[in-house]
């Protein structure tokens, strides 16, 4: 009877130790502060529909913030369902509030205000984002994510 347990014995021990040596597959560092992002300006002097940035690059596990700007000018919705649901939400800062939540649907900015996402991608690929009813204005842009 003691042969089986000392073998199984062995056997955690030594898988054990395989997993404990098995690198890290992330490269990013989250003890460190977020990288931050360039800010998405909506709406400029010149249009209503401009965006200051159209493309974002980032990688998995690394954590970002991102401020998001109404100029104001319209009504502006921050779309990015694909996008919102491959990130772990870390917290919206908006105001003088902190919101924590576990996922995010829309930005929605209905005069000149801003937000700040705190976030880490957790899946690669290319996601769109857009200001719903404004794509054909070409309120639209990608984050890139590997």
């Amino acid at each position: 009877m003691k042969t089986p347990i000392r073998t199984l014995s062995l056997a955690l021990a030594l898988s054990a130790g395989a997993v404990a040596s098995t690198p890290a597959l992330a490269e990013g560092d989250l003890t460190t502060r977020p990288e931050r992002l360039p800010d998405l300006v909506l709406g400029s002097e010149v249009t209503d529909y401009a965006m200051s940035q159209t493309r974002y690059e980032m990688e998995t596990g690394k954590a970002y913030r991102l401020k998001v700007i109404s100029s104001g000018l319209k009504e502006y919705a921050m779309q990015a369902p694909e996008f919102f649901s491959s990130i772990y939400l870390r917290k919206v800062e908006a105001g003088d509030m902190e919101i924590k939540a576990i996922a995010l649907t829309e930005l929605e900015f209905e005069q000149e205000g801003e937000a700040e996402i705190y976030f880490v991608p957790i899946k690669p690929g290319e996601y769109r984002f857009y200001m719903s009813g404004l794509e054909q204005k070409g309120m639209e842009g990608v984050f890139s994510v590997r």
